[in-house]
């Protein structure tokens, strides 16, 4: 199997994405964000959106020469537009206003609209963490989990993402889907030709399923049974209904090129951990999370993540000829 570096791949998906009506800016974020995801071991999230984003950018679906806008309706409120274009860029504007805003008004927080999809929900959060700021991410995405006890898909799988930052350490990071696996694992799996678990999905007559293909068009089984669907319900009002995006039951399909724009939406809040709890806050978060460290097996979330982020950074990416292949040909 072919192995890539970070920079090499960063520069692969760039050109596809300029090949395909995106702005230089924009595929630059957007290549920096899905090869830090396949990098961190989220392939569900990396190299295996990259045709798909172009074939949407291609047709507008994505808008890939949208700039991002923002206005401060309250001191502690940064909302941005994403103006129908790639998410990437829209956190990149939140994340360079947010940490100031923060700092002086001890939180702030970025609704975001007319949105698409925010790939690994984990690395804005991590972003504001690594600049002391502890944070917390609700996305919505378009329709694939059903109500509890209903049987079609009306909330996305809604990941939800937090960030705290420790002393002299990398920070808490943990990014979870609502839905037991994230949608994405399924894309992979079947542009893999692979089938999937039992137990991830169910097909549209609400059977369970191993086939990619049936899972795509049927529903996603829900974290903690009836817990997920109450949780996923919570992110749609605060990622779309709050933020004036699309619910997931309005939005198009992220992992085609059919239809208007998705335009789900983001909510981005940032903490001064100062501000809410004196200089001895992160202090006592790092205490928790040595007690954590201190039973023998346990481990902090994300501690994966950064093993894996290591050796990438170190040894390249794994990429199959398959894939290189194929971005390769997007035009």
């Amino acid at each position: 199997m072919p192995v890539v570096t970070i920079p090499e791949a960063e520069s692969l998906v760039f050109d596809a994405l300029v090949r395909c009506r995106t702005s230089d800016k924009n595929a630059r974020s957007v290549a920096r964000a899905l090869v830090a995801a396949e990098a961190d071991g989220l392939k569900g999230h990396g190299l295996s959106r990259v045709a798909t984003y172009a074939a949407q950018a291609r047709v507008g679906k994505i808008d890939g020469f949208a700039t991002p806008t923002f206005d401060r309706p309250r001191p502690a409120i940064v909302a941005i537009d994403a103006g129908y274009g790639f998410a990437f860029p829209a956190l990149d504007l939140a994340l360079s206003v947010l940490p100031d805003v923060a700092r002086e008004q001890g939180l702030a927080a970025a609704p975001i609209r007319r949105s698409h999809h925010c790939g690994a929900a984990g690395h804005p959060v991590e972003q504001l963490a690594d600049r002391g700021l502890v944070g917390l991410l609700f996305a919505n995405t378009p329709a694939a989990m059903a109500p509890w006890g209903g049987s079609v898909g009306i909330f996305g799988t809604n990941p939800i993402a937090f960030a705290c930052p420790l002393p002299r350490r990398a920070p808490i990071v943990i990014d979870l889907s609502l839905s037991k696996v994230a949608r994405g694992n399924i894309l992979a799996a079947k542009q893999r030709g692979e089938s999937i678990p039992e137990g991830w999905a169910l097909d549209a007559a609400g059977r369970s399923t191993t086939d990619p293909d049936e899972a795509l068009g049927g529903t996603m089984v829900p974290l903690g049974d009836a817990k997920g669907t109450a949780l996923a319900l919570m992110v749609e009002l605060l990622a779309a209904g709050l933020t004036g995006a699309r619910f997931a039951s309005e939005a198009s399909s992220f992992l085609d090129d059919k239809g208007d724009p998705p335009g789900t939406g983001q909510l981005l809040l940032a903490f001064d951990p100062v501000g809410l709890g004196g200089e001895e806050a992160l202090a006592r978060c790092a205490m928790l999370a040595e007690a954590i460290e201190g039973q023998a097996g346990a481990r902090l979330p994300g501690s994966r993540r950064l093993e894996l982020r290591r050796k990438a950074q170190e040894a390249g990416l794994d990429v199959t000829d398959q894939l290189l292949a194929s971005i390769r040909a997007l035009s």
